[in-house]
């Protein structure tokens, strides 16, 4: 399954980096994430509760950071375990300042399903991608709009 796309947040490359780069807040912004704690050098032990579509289920796995480009972007690799399938992402993100009080964020990589999660089918996974990813994004606008002035 491909994951691709972009977004535009109303804050300067920095900022979105730093939030970025902050297990904290990625653990607010990220939906369905339960926890998120580092476990080495960009390692992270990762826990979410995830529905999609029909089926839901408690995922365990580790998310890990690399080639990382300060205010640029990096290469983040999600492995993801449950009762209902396994998910396994590679997702290339990049970051571009619009100017200096916007950054694009864009996304390109794919997932791997199997178990249930790719039974499930094509058309209900993709659509629950395209909603996270939403989600995401509202959350991260949320999450600058709440405290601006730690960010910048």
């Amino acid at each position: 399954m491909d994951l691709t796309g972009s977004h535009t947040l109303n804050a300067p490359v920095a900022t979105v980096w730093a939030m970025l780069m902050d297990t904290d807040i990625l653990a607010r912004i990220v939906p369905g994430i339960t926890r998120l704690e580092k476990t080495a050098e960009n390692e992270y032990l990762a826990i979410a509760e995830i529905k999609l579509g029909p089926v839901s289920g408690a995922f365990t796995g580790t998310l890990s950071l690399s080639d990382i480009r300060q205010n640029e972007g990096y290469t983040l690799h999600v492995k993801q375990n449950s009762k209902i399938g396994n998910a396994d992402a590679t997702v290339s993100i990049a970051l571009n300042a619009l100017d200096d009080a916007q950054t694009e964020i864009s996304f390109n990589g794919n997932a791997r399903l199997s178990g249930l999660l790719a039974r499930t089918g094509q058309r209900v996974i993709s659509g629950v991608a395209t909603t996270l990813t939403k989600q995401f994004f509202a959350n991260f606008e949320q999450e600058l709009a709440t405290d601006p002035a730690t960010h910048s």
